[in-house]
């Protein structure tokens, strides 16, 4: 008998008993390295057949091929012994593996500029409170001081119900709400989500947050609600922001106004996300119409106000540079792990 196939025959008889003796896969692991790795017995002997006379390669090479096979199904077979019951554990969990750490969620955009938008009103002494999601007309329209013919009422823009009832449009609903349960003075933020019927794009989805704000008291004027949003957008997009105000219209304010801050990527010099302006929409606002005070039974001739509303989707997309307001609904986990 030849040294190589002495050698052969050891590995295979030494070989099958280290298998059966591997308490556990890391052990076993050795054991295979050991005789079927690169630097292995059997791979190192199957190398010096090259060696051998010609007339002994055919019976040596037939012998390790014999080896390598019966040392891989014996491996193979430990494998599995050790993950259907040995040290390996119960029901195919190997129990000697090191654990595997969850990832940690974390807030999706909306939530995270929702909680800092609140946040911030708070700490001006605004509380937060909440409204239903399915409305009637009066408290989405009427107390509101939206006319019958307003193209907000059409089916076109507005999801309505069999019976009447509707999703609402805005978060001013909220408000209604708030001034009929209690008196002046009242100061409040409404976050939640809205509903309309409009063509999804970049810029545009059919359902969607927003951020109402409410202050009523006495002597409150476009000055204090001016300070307010200053204050807000120093906070949510830095000190170097600038605000403008823009006349406008809304049913339910008078005067209205557009709230425009300085871009926040260009600082004012202009680029494609401002359309080179300079500067970025992100609210509407304005004093409390007295039609709205007579709704709720407030005395407009003692009590002013201000109420303004914002979108939460632009505001992130402003904050985090999204281009595109569908990525923050498709629950793509490539573009969330971002944040």
């Amino acid at each position: 008998m030849s040294d190589l196939q002495t050698t052969l025959e050891a590995a295979r008889t030494d070989g099958l008993q280290a298998v059966a003796d591997a308490a556990d896969a890391a052990s076993l692991e050795e054991v295979r390295v050991k005789l079927l790795g690169r630097k292995g017995v059997v791979t190192s002997s199957m190398k010096e057949m090259s060696k051998l006379p010609a007339a002994e390669r055919p019976a040596i090479g037939r012998l390790a091929n014999t080896v390598r096979d019966e040392l891989q199904t014996a491996v193979q077979k430990k494998v599995a012994t050790l993950k259907a019951g040995g040290r390996g554990g119960r029901n195919g969990i190997d129990v000697t593996l090191p654990g595997r750490r969850r990832r940690i969620g974390l807030k999706h955009p909306i939530s995270r500029v929702m909680d800092d938008c609140v946040a911030i009103f708070r700490r001006l002494g605004f509380v937060a409170v909440d409204g239903p999601d399915l409305e009637d007309e009066y408290h989405n329209f009427d107390a509101l001081n939206t006319p019958a013919d307003h193209p907000s009422r059409d089916i076109q823009d507005t999801f309505y119900l069999q019976d009447g009832r509707l999703l609402r449009t805005h978060t001013s609903p909220v408000q209604i709400r708030v001034m009929r349960q209690q008196p002046p003075p009242v100061r409040i933020v409404a976050p939640g989500r809205c509903y309309r019927r409009d063509t999804p794009d970049a810029t545009h989805s059919m359902n969607f947050h927003q951020i109402e704000g409410l202050y009523i008291d006495e002597n409150v004027s476009m000055a204090d609600l001016k300070a307010t949003l200053l204050n807000f957008a120093h906070e949510m997009f830095g000190k170097a922001v600038k605000l403008q105000m823009r006349p406008h219209f809304f049913p339910f304010t008078e005067p209205s106004v557009e709230i425009d801050i300085s871009c926040v990527n260009c600082r004012g010099d202009g680029c494609s996300i401002c359309k080179n302006s300079g500067w970025l929409e992100i609210a509407g606002a304005g004093m409390v119409d007295p039609e709205v005070f007579n709704s709720v039974g407030y005395d407009y001739e003692t009590y002013t106000g201000y109420a303004f509303g914002m979108g939460i989707e632009r505001i992130a997309m402003l904050r985090y540079e999204i281009n595109d307001i569908r990525l923050l609904y498709e629950n793509d986990v490539r573009f969330l792990a971002q944040f």
